[in-house]
């Protein structure tokens, strides 16, 4: 993503209670990074394109620590592991009322070399048991999956994904609801009036070898597929992506949704959308999103954008929404089972 965001600003120049297992993450601390509320339109307007999310908080992260985040996963009530496509974790304390506090490190990968392609972490899925993260490896197409301290166990790098190219790779990765894994590869398929994305659905943990499933997913048209996150009630959000201009960087978003259950084998699995990202928000390259319960039955939704470490240009913001899943679109599976 950012050569090819560097690539059109040159041309533009030219034109004109969850528990983790020993060893645990360090504890959040409070210095080397800085948090600003971002200023929100009134509820009306945020409304009219967010639909039945409510933008509960938005926030610039600012400091040494702060880009490169294409991933981010829930730790503990409030807590948030974004990962960057630099091989660095941030570990953040969001909890209300609470002094912002973080923890900063090297993810413990098995490939030391200084090569992008190395440590390129796109997105990711944790399991609140046991404190397992999957990574999905962009540039070299693999899945990594690391233990609870963040070092590599193991990793794969699946036949059904090796043609998926450098720079259009594993961009979203969730677990689903049955222990399947589901992996969406970025960019529309070419000839496909930009709404395919090749996927694949793994029966179980793909770096254990489970048989992978090829498919084709909907999105909207000339959108790219940067997350996905399964709700408590098995279905799944994808987090899409456009650059609309690139000088000044200008982004567009969409969160749709989509439900396991209407995949079959052969046919194309669609989706609905749920909420337009739109420019009169805070809002920059969103690329992560995470997904937990909330009280009172909503479901929250975080976002983290990417700011491919272009300070001048970009910016690190941290969305916080929640959702009644009640209110959200009903697909045909969903339908048929209320």
């Amino acid at each position: 993503m950012r050569a090819r965001i560097a690539s059109l600003i040159l041309l533009a120049g030219l034109l004109v209670p969850i528990w983790v297992r020993s060893p645990q993450l360090p504890e959040p601390e409070g210095n080397g990074l800085a948090l600003a509320r971002q200023r929100l339109p009134d509820r009306d307007r945020l409304a009219r394109d967010l639909g039945p999310l409510r933008l509960e908080g938005a926030w610039q992260l600012t400091g040494a620590s702060a880009g490169g985040y294409s991933a981010l996963v829930p730790v503990d009530d409030d807590q948030l592991l974004a990962i960057s496509d630099g091989g660095m974790w941030l570990h953040l304390d969001m909890r209300t009322g609470a002094p912002f506090r973080h923890a900063y490190g090297r993810l413990g990968l098995a490939a030391r070399s200084k090569e992008k392609e190395d440590r390129d972490v796109e997105s990711a899925f944790r399991d609140s048991r046991s404190g397992a993260i999957w990574l999905g490896m962009e540039g070299v197409n693999a899945i990594v999956r690391m233990n609870a301290a963040l070092e590599e166990e193991n990793r794969v790098r699946s036949a059904s994904m090796r043609a998926w190219g450098v720079n259009s790779g594993p961009e979203a990765l969730t677990r689903l609801e049955d222990g399947r894994f589901l992996v969406l590869r970025e960019t529309p398929t070419s000839g496909t009036g930009g709404r395919l994305h090749e996927a694949v659905l793994f029966e179980g943990d793909p770096v254990e070898g489970a048989k992978a499933l090829r498919l084709q997913f909907a999105g909207p048209r000339n959108f790219s597929a940067v997350d996905a996150a399964t709700l408590p009630d098995g279905r799944v959000l994808v987090l899409m992506r456009r650059l609309v201009w690139p000088a000044p960087l200008t982004f567009a978003g969409r969160i749709v949704i989509a439900d396991p259950r209407d995949i079959v084998p052969g046919r194309t699995w669609t989706s609905q959308e749920v909420a337009v990202l739109a420019s009169d928000m805070p809002l920059d390259n969103f690329e992560g999103m995470a997904v937990r319960k909330g009280a009172q039955g909503r479901v929250e939704i975080w976002l983290i954008s990417d700011d491919n470490f272009m300070r001048h240009w970009q910016r690190t913001l941290l969305w916080k929404l929640s959702v009644d899943p009640a209110q959200l679109p009903r697909t045909d599976a969903s339908k048929r089972v209320r």
